[in-house]
């Protein structure tokens, strides 16, 4: 020790360091709830100051032309355009506070005169760089080339104080180059089904595109809602999209469908995704140790940290996989799923004729486009989306950028992960502890046989109570709302079927309490049912907006009873069945 410096034994008592100790310790505290307090305060910015970034536009080849004439575009991945849907005084119909938040937007920006205007497309948004995405896409099984954004127009991207990256999209904000023979306008029926069931199913808990606000143009649209040749005016719309991305399977097929001229572009735009969406990818470390056996005997071996596309294409289609063991947990069908309409974020993208099961029946189609045929029906949705990552591969494949091998392993994994996942899910709706197949197989072909409304049967699932005790007459009782007009025969087969399943109840252990609990928070109560829709729409087709705002907050807390809105939890009436309702066509 440097006998010039003072004994630290000597010139500090243990009081004074403790005294020490204590006032560092409260600092720190002090500084840890300053730091919380700054984290949890809530940004709240004007329309002026949302931060916008354009890294699409700035990282990924463009259109040198930025007309809207309808044309092939060549060698780019969007053009930019701006929004040019005629406006005449136009009307905000409704807004969600939750999205709002999602990019720090106060929401008293909602109340701003001027708003309409801005989310019309007629007045521009300060600090934005509008553009229409180039894609392709399978159609009903049919490669279609090049279709792209016909009337949607991406205002660019917002950075939040997250630093995540949200995409504000108009839809219905005019002709792109890629409108084809269309006018890029979009009509408020539309749009209002669009607006409500992106909200809908975040707050069902599925991975969906959202919707900020939703705006009427004040003019007049027309459209041949069943292309019979019966066109007529309906009320023009707007309505924003947020997603974090909008890019889709499409979007590389395009470039991979025009040969090895474009094949450039495919691993742009692959590597672009992969470093702004998937990041933990571009960085996995070969101590990972990624490796899967491929196959029966288990002899191939596929190396994901060896090859950033083969991880980045497996993860896409357990995503996807995931996506629509949702969409069957809930029974919602989409309706139209195109290679153009699936994402790769695993998102439900594009909301047109969908449909929530009322009536089970797993060959429904709310599509009356893909009634022939019924490509799209519910029951049909787990293997079409197999069939679009099986698209997608191939894509990847063209472009070198993953083998054969990987190419097979992400449609095994797509598989796998859809089975434990839809096997989870529908283990939870029960209320179980492990799945059972004959139990589910027998409950699926009871609720087909019978027609029975699939939201309310798994609701009211959770009033049976774990006697084996209850009197054979009794048993059906707490099903009754939802068991309606069925024969001897048919109780007698429901019956059998309770047995069983209060059976697994006992043997899973679980109080009658906590299980009705937890099956309630996984069994919706409130979904957007398409007449749901209609009587909005209604509505709002004469001006009034407020059922698609009372409607918008039921939806936003699908798992509560709330008390005095019970009738948004009705089955449909006899007149929600005509077509228009149930069932719409593509155009809608």
């Amino acid at each position: 020790m440097d006998p010039s410096l003072p004994d630290p034994a000597s010139s500090l008592s243990v009081d004074s360091v403790a005294d020490s100790l204590k006032s560092q310790s409260l600092r720190e505290q002090g500084n840890d709830r300053i730091n919380k307090e700054n984290k949890n305060k809530k940004v709240k910015l004007s329309l002026e100051d949302l931060n916008w970034d354009h890294s699409f536009v700035r990282e990924l080849p463009g259109d040198p032309q930025s007309d809207s004439i309808p044309r092939q575009v060549f060698h780019a991945c969007y053009t930019k355009v701006l929004p040019s849907a005629e406006v005449e005084n136009p009307e905000l119909v409704a807004w969600s506070d939750s999205v709002a938040g999602l990019l720090d937007l106060d929401s008293h920006e909602f109340e701003r005169p001027d708003f309409p205007l801005k989310f019309s497309g007629a007045s521009p948004l300060a600090g934005a760089v509008p553009y229409a995405q180039c894609y392709g896409g399978h159609q009903f099984g049919t490669w279609a080339g090049q279709l792209g954004d016909g009337r949607a127009i991406t205002l660019g991207e917002i950075l939040n104080s997250k630093s995540e990256r949200w995409e504000l999209q108009l839809k219905g904000a005019g002709k792109t180059p890629y409108s084809r023979f269309a006018d890029g306008l979009a009509v408020l029926r539309s749009s209002i089904r669009e607006f409500l069931c992106s909200e809908a199913m975040h707050f069902l808990g599925i991975p969906t595109t959202r919707a900020l606000c939703l705006v009427t143009t004040g003019k007049l649209v027309t459209r041949d809602m069943f292309y019979d040749g019966n066109p007529k005016e309906e009320p023009g719309a707007i309505v924003c999209r947020v997603a974090q991305s909008f890019l889709r399977f499409g979007s590389f097929q395009i470039h991979a469908s025009k040969g090895e001229e474009d094949l450039g572009i495919v691993c742009s735009l692959a590597d672009y995704a992969i470093r702004h969406h998937f990041p933990h990818i571009e960085n996995i470390s070969k101590s990972e140790t990624l490796s899967f056996s491929t196959g029966d005997n288990g002899q191939s071996v596929v190396d994901l940290t060896s090859n950033k596309y083969a991880a980045w294409i497996v993860e896409i289609a357990e995503r996807t996989a995931s996506l629509v063991a949702r969409w069957q947990g809930v029974g919602f069908t989409h309706g139209v799923l195109n290679t153009d309409n699936m994402s790769i974020l695993g998102l439900t993208i594009d909301y047109g004729p969908f449909g929530f099961l009322d009536a089970f029946d797993p060959s429904y189609t709310p599509n009356t486009t893909d009634l022939p045929g019924r490509r799209y029906c519910f029951a049909n949705q787990p293997d079409i989306c197999s069939w679009n990552i099986t698209q997608f591969a191939s894509t990847l494949m063209a472009a070198h950028l993953i083998s054969d091998k990987e190419a097979s392993y992400a449609v095994e994994r797509y598989g796998t992960k859809f089975m434990d996942e839809y096997q989870a899910i529908i283990t939870q709706k029960l209320g179980l502890q492990k799945y059972n197949k004959q139990l589910v197989n027998k409950l699926l072909n009871n609720l087909a046989v019978d027609k029975v409304d699939y939201t309310n049967f798994f609701r009211s699932l959770s009033n049976i109570k774990a006697d084996p005790g209850i009197p054979e007459g009794e048993l059906l009782v707490p099903l009754k709302a939802v068991l309606l007009d069925i024969g001897k025969e048919r109780k007698e087969a429901w019956a059998s079927w309770v047995q069983s399943y209060i059976q697994e109840l006992v043997a899973s252990g679980i109080s009658d309490e906590e299980r009705k609990a937890s099956m309630d928070l996984v069994n919706p109560k409130y979904v957007l049912r398409n007449y749901l829709c209609q009587i909005a729409i209604d509505a709002a087709e004469i001006g009034d907006f407020g059922e698609v705002r009372r409607l918008l907050k039921v939806m936003e807390r699908p798992y509560d009873e709330q008390p005095g809105m019970e009738k948004y939890a009705r089955l449909p009436p006899a007149w929600a069945y005509r077509p228009g309702v149930c069932m719409l066509s593509c155009s809608s």
